[in-house]
């Protein structure tokens, strides 16, 4: 991956400016506006046509509503003649005269003050079986041709209400949607078909108002209603499209329209206690709809392409004007690195080529100026090598081994000890490990008990320079501790600070103590003395003064030193803490993880 960027890298490298920028702007700007465009018509058209998908379905619903309202007068005058005990006596009578059969025809209007009342009513009619009533198209009696219909053969077969596209004879064998229904008279123990045709012009008025091809169908494939006045009363076989239309389940379903891509929404509709039902089928071709999100598309996309192509323009001018500004300058570049150091560039602006002219021509000045200085530096130079020599004669002649300095204390030491200066003896032993411990320290960390033995020989051998008068110490040492490792000297710069600053006024009297406590995972030090103490002004001083990395007074450069260590290697809440009060002496503590580790 590393080298095909280091590779695209090198080729960017030699191609101009001017067709990097170029470069740029189509990679940069054209080709994501590009996308982003395609993207957005993608979706815009999408949106529009889930858009028109709901409306269809709510249109659907909405039209399903209102056929439920149209049938359902069919159904409740269905429920009222299926008990109605006067249509029974007409069915069932046995007539002996024309006149009987009229005269019960004159009493029961029922049928034709339905049709008169209720607008959704075309016709109703009733099949019987009661050979001495004369036919008056309300009653009629069944023949063969009747008996041999599949309406008339489902009703006999099952109780409830069927709906069927079927012809009405009573009216010139014009279809409708039927209500058909099997009454029976269980006291006569015969039984009729009563048939509610329900109005055309009702549905046909209802679906015309539909902005896409909208039909109802019924169960056996009849189109009973639909926008196209041509489908009504055709079978769905006989449509392309709708030839799968008598056994598709509800839904929505995209398929082929007078061979556009197109959608349908089939919601059905089952009326109440009824056996079959119909289906609600809206068509619309994808085309009309999306037809103007993309001719919107269209004109977007052209008014973009015609901005970038303007961007285009506009860059290759401006990238041709830098590259010839860039070309003088580097003109001017040549003749510098050609040893002409009277070249002046020309390009004037106050932008970065501008700025990068002003900057050579700064740069040639230097450049002379240099040169004229070339000579004097060479002298110089030669001086200062000479002190450099003299100056390492010096620090070899300042040099003390070491090893000369530990020999000569131990024969101080020997010589004491012969003379029996006892009290000599020890505090040149002690001097001398104290030297040996410093020299050998290093950056690695030691172990707390040889911290604590540089801090007993320092104050023995202080206690012996003041004399017991002056200076006591007490060492209350936890054991537990001798073994963590700690960062060399953070005790014993404490305990030097106590002595010289702590009891420099103190004529006698004078006490340090060292405590150290582990509690936990925590080592806790604190150094305190009984000296002069230290004003609150004062210690706000200190404490700024501790993690100055500047501060010049030397009396602060032990403690600077111990606070900065612990809080780079332990944080800041492993610094000194300062407590002190004038006259009664001072008290600093710190407290560090046991495991060495920084605090959280």
């Amino acid at each position: 991956m590393l080298g095909v960027i280091g590779s695209l890298t090198r080729k960017m490298n030699n191609i101009r400016i001017k067709n990097k920028l170029i470069i740029s702007f189509v990679l940069v700007v054209f080709v994501p506006v590009l996308i982003v465009g395609i993207f957005l018509t993608a979706a815009f058209r999408q949106n529009v046509l889930d858009q028109a998908t709901q409306q269809i379905t709510n249109n659907v619903e909405r039209i399903k509503k209102q056929t439920t309202d149209t049938i359902r007068m069919p159904i409740e005058i269905s429920d009222k003649l299926l008990v109605d005990s006067r249509l029974t006596n007409v069915v069932n009578t046995q007539y002996k005269s024309t006149f009987d059969v009229v005269k019960a025809f004159w009493d029961y209007r029922d049928f034709r003050d339905y049709v008169r009342l209720y607008s959704e009513i075309f016709n109703i009619r009733f099949y019987t079986t009661n050979m001495t009533i004369l036919d008056n198209w309300e009653f009629l009696k069944v023949t063969d041709a009747i008996t041999g219909t599949d309406w008339h053969k489902a009703a006999m077969e099952e109780d409830g209400i069927h709906w069927e596209y079927i012809a009405d004879e009573t009216k010139g064998h014009a279809k409708a949607l039927s209500l058909i229904r099997k009454i029976s008279f269980p006291a006569y123990r015969t039984s009729g078909v009563l048939v509610i045709s329900v109005d055309q012009s009702e549905l046909n008025a209802m679906i015309s108002q539909e902005p896409f091809d909208t039909m109802i169908i019924d169960d056996k494939g009849s189109i009973v209603a639909a926008k196209n006045p041509d489908w009504v009363g055709r079978h769905t076989s006989e449509l392309d499209f709708a030839n799968q239309l008598t056994d598709i389940a509800e839904g929505t379903y995209e398929f082929k329209f007078d061979g556009k891509p197109s959608k349908i929404v089939v919601e059905n509709l089952i009326p109440s206690s009824s056996r079959n039902g119909l289906k609600i089928v809206s068509v619309f071709t994808i085309d009309s709809i999306v037809s103007g999100a993309n001719r919107i598309s269209l004109l977007g996309f052209g008014i973009m392409m015609l901005s970038l192509l303007i961007a285009v323009i506009l860059i290759y001018f401006l990238s041709d004007i830098l590259s010839k500004r860039m070309l003088v300058l580097n003109k001017d570049l040549n003749k510098v690195a050609m040893g002409d150091l009277n070249v002046i560039s020309n390009v004037t602006g106050n932008d970065e080529l501008g700025i990068l002219s002003k900057q050579f021509n700064n740069m040639v000045v230097s450049i002379r100026g240099l040169m004229d200085e070339v000579k004097e530096s060479q002298q110089q130079k030669a001086q200062l090598q000479l002190r450099q020599k003299e100056i390492k004669l010096k620090m070899m002649a300042s040099q003390i081994n070491p090893h000369f300095l530990f020999n000569a204390l131990e024969s101080i030491r020997m010589k004491a000890h012969l003379k029996g200066e006892k009290e000599i003896s020890t505090v040149v032993r002690m001097l001398g490990k104290m030297i040996r411990r410093n020299l050998e320290v290093g950056s690695r960390k030691i172990a707390l008990k040889d911290e604590l033995e540089i801090v007993r020989c320092y104050l023995e051998i202080q206690k012996f320079r003041y004399g017991n008068d002056r200076l006591t110490f007490r060492l209350d040492i936890d054991e537990a501790g001798n073994g963590l490792e700690v960062p060399p000297l953070i005790i014993q710069p404490l305990i030097e600070n106590a002595v010289v600053h702590g009891l420099e006024n103190v004529a006698e009297g004078g006490f340090v103590s060292l405590t150290t406590k582990v509690d936990g995972s925590r080592l806790w030090v604190e150094v305190a003395d009984n000296g002069i103490g230290i004003s609150e002004e004062k210690i706000r001083e200190i404490s700024e003064a501790l993690g100055d990395m500047e501060e010049e007074e030397e009396y602060r450069i032990g403690l600077r030193n111990v606070h900065q260590r612990l809080v780079m290697i332990y944080g800041e809440g492993s610094g000194l803490v300062i407590d002190s009060t004038v006259g009664s002496g001072t008290r600093i503590t710190f407290e560090i993880p046991t495991g060495g580790h920084p605090y959280a």
